[in-house]
């Protein structure tokens, strides 16, 4: 917790005195890695590097993903990812973005494991100066099987938590969905199964992300993925967005 308020205290620094140097400091070559709630609609990598070249109006901004379906973070090589010739990279990524299952926050022991894996792959990762953050999943709905209430909050923890151990940022994706379904509980974030997430859902986790990243609210974007992502929506999650991202930093 302590840990947590510090990080609140930096980001208001930052926010409030550097905007300049955070401009000129941002990330260009990123690495998602996860599973398929980062790949189901185009990818979000895809969408945040739109996000993001249009925010910064640089075309050499780079994101990769290496994602496998149903895996937890455990299952992914990052000695091999960290090394940027397997992502047909010249240069060493700035931020590992790391993604767990999101069964991984059901027990004591799957938690533990994902907790010390973040722990291992960020020591790996800041080691070369990558900056790290882990993307918390969001809660499953009542179509799912898995479904348990309250969720988010198992989820939350967890996250939070592995963040702290790991000195990572969190990007409140998971925290994002609940105030968009608060706000506006007929909008649809996930996938007809109820784990993946739908189109709108990817939207708002990739404005999540660039949330993060810039310390910039995503309001005002025009990015809407080739129109499929109407105006009232693209506003309404970009505003969503930022609050969670705001609340993740208090």
């Amino acid at each position: 917790m302590l840990e947590r308020k510090s990080r609140l205290v930096f980001f208001i620094s930052l926010i409030v005195f550097s905007t300049i140097s955070v401009a000129e400091s941002y990330p260009k070559r990123i690495l998602f890695v996860g599973n398929s709630y980062l790949y189901y609609n185009d990818s979000i990598h895809n969408h945040v590097k739109r996000m993001l070249i249009e925010h910064y109006g640089n075309d050499d901004i780079k994101t990769k993903s290496a994602t496998i379906g149903g895996s937890r973070l455990n299952n992914h090589n990052i000695d091999h990812l960290l090394n940027p010739k397997n992502l047909q990279l010249d240069e060493q990524i700035d931020l590992l973005i790391m993604q767990g299952g999101s069964g991984e926050v059901m027990t004591s022991k799957s938690r533990k494991i994902f907790a010390d894996t973040a722990k291992s792959f960020s020591t790996k990762a800041q080691a070369q100066g990558i900056k790290t953050a882990l993307y918390m999943t969001h809660a499953y709905t009542k179509v799912d099987r898995r479904y348990k209430e309250n969720l988010i909050e198992r989820i939350a923890k967890t996250y939070y938590e592995a963040a702290d151990s790991s000195n990572s940022l969190v990007i409140p994706v998971g925290e994002a969905y609940e105030i968009a379904y608060k706000e506006n509980p007929s909008i649809e974030l996930h996938h007809p199964d109820g784990t993946h997430p739908g189109m709108l859902g990817t939207y708002l986790g990739a404005a999540t992300v660039f949330a993060v990243i810039t310390e910039t609210s995503p309001e005002g974007l025009n990015y809407n993925y080739l129109d499929r992502v109407s105006d009232q929506d693209r506003v309404f999650l970009q505003q969503v967005a930022w609050k969670a991202y705001l609340k993740s930093i208090l």
